[in-house]
C-alpha cells in the first residue's frame, strides 16, 4: 500500500503545490488519482467525505489521515517524509523569515495572481465575460507587489524567497507564475532583473525544470473538460 492517495486534476493549479513539493522531494510511495471534475466527482458525498470543500487536492494516509488545502498538505508531506523544503527548526532567524514570506505570498500575492490568470484565461474559455475593472485593479496589485519584491531581492541579495534555501515559498510561487508563462504573459517576472535571476535560478533545479516543461495547456485542457463534460450530458 502506498504511503498516501492524493486527489487532484490538471486543471486546477492548488494541487501543483503538493505535486511539485513531491517532485523535488523524490518522493514515489505515492498514487496519485485524478478526480473527475468535468462530471462533478467533487461533488459526489464520497468525496465530499475526503474533502466538503468539494475540491483539489486532498489527500489520504496509509494510516487514515486525510487532509485538504494545499499549502497545509505540503508542509505536512515535508515534515512527515522529511522532505528538504522547510528551514532548520533550530534556525530561528530562518523560520522567522520563511513563516514572513510564506505569508506574504498566502496574503498578498495569491489573490492578484488567482485573478488575473482566471479573468484572462480561463474566462474566456469558459465562454465567460471578463470583468475588465476587476483584471486592472488586480494587474496593478500583482505588478506593485512584485516592484516590492525585486527591490527587496536587489537589496538583501538573497537567493530565494526565504533566504538562500529553496523551500515550500519558491513553490507556492512557481505554481501559478508558471501559469503565467504559459499564457504569455511571463513579462511580471522577465522584466524584473532580481526577480528574472530568481526564476532562472529556479530553472536550474531537475524537478522545476521538468515541471515547467510540462505546465499543461489550459485551451488543451478546457477543450477536453468541456468534451467530457457534454459526454456525460
Amino acid at each position: 500500500m502506498p504511503q498516501f492517495t492524493f486527489y487532484a486534476h490538471p486543471i486546477a493549479t492548488a494541487p501543483d503545490r503538493v505535486q511539485l513539493a513531491i517532485d523535488e522531494a523524490g518522493f514515489t510511495d505515492y498514487e496519485r488519482i485524478t478526480v473527475d471534475i468535468p462530471n462533478k466527482e467533487q461533488k459526489t458525498p464520497e468525496y465530499l467525505a475526503r474533502n466538503p470543500f468539494g475540491k483539489v487536492p486532498t489527500i489520504v494516509t496509509s494510516d487514515g489521515i486525510t487532509m485538504y488545502e494545499s499549502r497545509g498538505i505540503a508542509r505536512y508531506l515535508c515534515t512527515r517524509y522529511n522532505f528538504d523544503l522547510l528551514p532548520n527548526p533550530n534556525d530561528n532567524a530562518a523560520v522567522a523569515l520563511f513563516e514572513q514570506e510564506y505569508s506574504c505570498e498566502t496574503a498578498c500575492f495569491d489573490t492578484p495572481v488567482s485573478t488575473v490568470l482566471f479573468e484572462s484565461a480561463f474566462k474566456p474559455l469558459l465562454g465567460l465575460e471578463t470583468d475588465p475593472a476587476s483584471l486592472e485593479k488586480n494587474r496593478k496589485a500583482l505588478s506593485e507587489y512584485l516592484d516590492v519584491a525585486e527591490s527587496i531581492f536587489s537589496k538583501t541579495g538573497k537567493k530565494f524567497w526565504a533566504g538562500d534555501k529553496f523551500t515550500l515559498v519558491d513553490i507556492n510561487y512557481i505554481v501559478p507564475l508558471a501559469r503565467m508563462f504559459e499564457r504569455g504573459q511571463g513579462d511580471v517576472i522577465t522584466s524584473r532583473p532580481a526577480l528574472k535571476a530568481w526564476w532562472d535560478r529556479c530553472n536550474e533545479r531537475p524537478a522545476i525544470k521538468a515541471f515547467i516543461a510540462k505546465v499543461p495547456n489550459v485551451d488543451q485542457l478546457m477543450a477536453q473538460f468541456k468534451q467530457k463534460a457534454e459526454e456525460k450530458q
